[in-house]
């Protein structure tokens, strides 16, 4: 069946952006470029452009024209980085202690988030993440098999599963939730707790311009784990500030 004129253009602005050709904040082809360009009518390129603004993908600005958004998670105020680079940007070392990495069925609950079947193949990693030796995090992350067919193969002592991923299926959209838990024991042996105190977990899906790509939970000591973000409140070509 015929891809659609509108789907065939988004396709095509998906990949511009992907690439680099069109960064972060750039302004993109018009209505009217995009008509010419695929021969297509403005109304066909008009509902292209709205698909990408409604998906967050891009931004418009009223006279001025539609622009690249910025490639953070639509439900979080924090800008989603390797904990690798983290831990280097603070001037300390950053190691990993994998724990298990292979293929499982598929529970029900991660099923639903990631659009697979129960019981259907999913990949599993789990991992310690630390700094200056001391464990910072334990990740346990499910992927997508049919959108990283090879993740089960990487050596994740060498790179974190967030920069494989970054770089197999790039981010075009994630969800956050943080809560206080109460750590089992499991976590408090991995995570060298002397005794249990609350923990941050950060449960995070990812998803890539083919589909939900992985569900992943990271659990931190409180004492030794923050979140933090910084907000800009400024509007492109505005000249007023709150």
């Amino acid at each position: 069946m015929a891809v659609a004129k509108f789907a065939e253009i988004k396709e095509y602005m998906l990949s511009q952006i992907e690439i680099g050709a069109w960064p972060e904040h750039s302004r993109v082809a018009s209505e009217n470029e995009l008509a010419e360009q695929f021969s297509v009518s403005r109304m066909t390129a008009r509902r292209a452009l709205q698909e990408l603004t409604e998906q967050g993908i891009l931004y418009r600005t009223q006279g001025v024209g539609s622009f690249v958004a910025a490639l953070k998670s639509q439900s979080s105020l924090l800008e989603i980085r390797n904990i690798a680079d983290e831990i280097n940007s603070r001037g300390h070392i950053y190691s990993a202690r994998l724990l298990q990495l292979t293929e499982l069925p598929c529970p029900g609950v991660i099923a639903g988030a990631l659009g697979l079947q129960r019981n259907q193949p999913v990949y599993f990693s789990l991992i310690v993440h630390l700094e200056n030796n001391q464990p910072l995090q334990l990740e346990a992350r499910y992927v997508s098999p049919k959108l990283v067919p090879d993740y089960v193969k990487q050596d994740f002592n060498q790179q974190t599963p967030h920069q494989y991923l970054s770089f197999i299926a790039p981010l075009t959209e994630a969800e956050h939730t943080v809560e206080a838990i109460w750590p089992d024991d499991f976590t408090c042996k991995h995570l060298m707790l002397k005794k249990a105190e609350p923990c941050l977990r950060l449960t995070r899906r990812t998803f890539s311009r083919e589909g939900a790509v992985s569900l992943a939970y990271l659990t931190s000591p409180g004492s030794r784990y923050r979140l933090g973000g910084h907000l800009n409140f400024s509007l492109p070509n505005s000249r007023e500030s709150i």
